[in-house]
């Protein structure tokens, strides 16, 4: 689907390329487009139709992929499209679409790196609560619904603005390498090594 039906579907009455004159200044926010119109979405329910959470743990460069830490059956990614500046994913290595395919091993695990990825964001940048949350299956809301996933979205009192409830648009004031570096810097060390 082209941007310009994009824009048609929600309203939008473009002119000259700009959109309706107003009185509102415009902050662009592009990188939401390549979501919005699928990019590095899998194409079908095997890890073979473009999984990007079977892709990312064999790029080889982890802070080129975004993972904060490495577990032995999971790991944890920041979100490549965040609600939030440390919005992370924790993500099974296998790939299973439900939650409860998980194994004993996985799912303790899967518990684990939440509590450490919320201690990571609490330690990096001290927000007030978070979001925690499976959305399993399409009709769920889930963008990848064939590899499980749980989203972890820190929130401060406010962030909930005009941006987003009127402005349809989120802010990030942190690039995602500077948030990556800051998680893996706080992430904390396993016991016992």
């Amino acid at each position: 689907m082209e941007a310009e039906e994009i824009a048609e579907q929600a309203g939008a009455r473009p002119v000259d390329g700009v959109g309706e004159p107003d009185e509102l200044q415009r902050l662009w926010n592009p990188h939401r487009m390549a979501y919005i119109l699928g990019e590095n979405k899998p194409t079908g329910p095997r890890p073979d139709d473009g999984c990007p959470f079977c892709r990312i743990p064999n790029l080889g460069d982890d802070e080129a992929a975004l993972i904060v830490a490495r577990g032995e059956t999971v790991y944890a990614v920041l979100n490549l499209y965040p609600y939030n500046p440390g919005h992370v994913l924790i993500c099974p290595y296998r790939h299973i679409a439900d939650y409860t395919d998980l194994t004993d091993g996985e799912a303790a695990e899967f518990t684990a790196f939440t509590q450490d990825a919320m201690r990571a964001v609490r330690k990096a940048s001290s927000p007030h609560g978070f979001n925690l949350g499976i959305n399993q299956g399409d009709v769920a809301g889930a963008g990848i619904a064939a590899h499980l996933h749980q989203h972890v979205v820190p929130r401060w009192s406010g962030d909930a603005n005009f941006m987003p409830v009127v402005g349809r648009t989120r802010s990030m004031p942190v690039l995602l390498g500077d948030t990556r570096r800051l998680l893996a810097e706080a992430w904390p060390t396993p016991s016992g090594g």
